[in-house]
């Protein structure tokens, strides 16, 4: 039974730094991600990793979050260093197994964490 578990949501002041972890169980998947959800906005990819360690960031973040994995735990990471107030959102956890159009196609989602951002 697959379950995405999240942790590591919270407060922080502007230029703050937080780390995001997600535990994956009862499978391993070739494509880990996160995304995020602002109030009023569509979810939107801020990153992704393959099972092999290749990375891709959205714009916004680029140079500012750092993905990474751990695969023999199952377990992906989002560090977020230097946050601004529009990094605040729900971030999900998402894992898949193929990609279309070159970005990850979920097939399973964890509960989401929030992050407050404040100034």
């Amino acid at each position: 039974q697959v379950q995405l578990v999240e942790s590591g949501g919270g407060l922080v002041q502007v230029g703050g730094s937080l780390r995001l972890s997600c535990a994956a169980s009862g499978s391993i998947f070739a494509i880990m991600g996160w995304y995020r959800q602002a109030p009023g906005k569509q979810r939107e990819l801020v990153a992704h990793i393959t099972i092999a360690g290749s990375t891709n960031y959205d714009d916004s973040v680029k140079g500012r979050f750092t993905i990474s994995r751990d695969n023999a735990k199952n377990t992906v990471y989002l560090q977020m260093n230097s946050l601004k107030s529009d990094d605040t959102a729900v971030y999900y956890c998402a894992a898949a197994r193929t990609t279309y159009g070159g970005r990850p196609a979920p097939a399973y989602w964890g509960q989401g964490t929030q992050v407050t951002v404040s100034s």
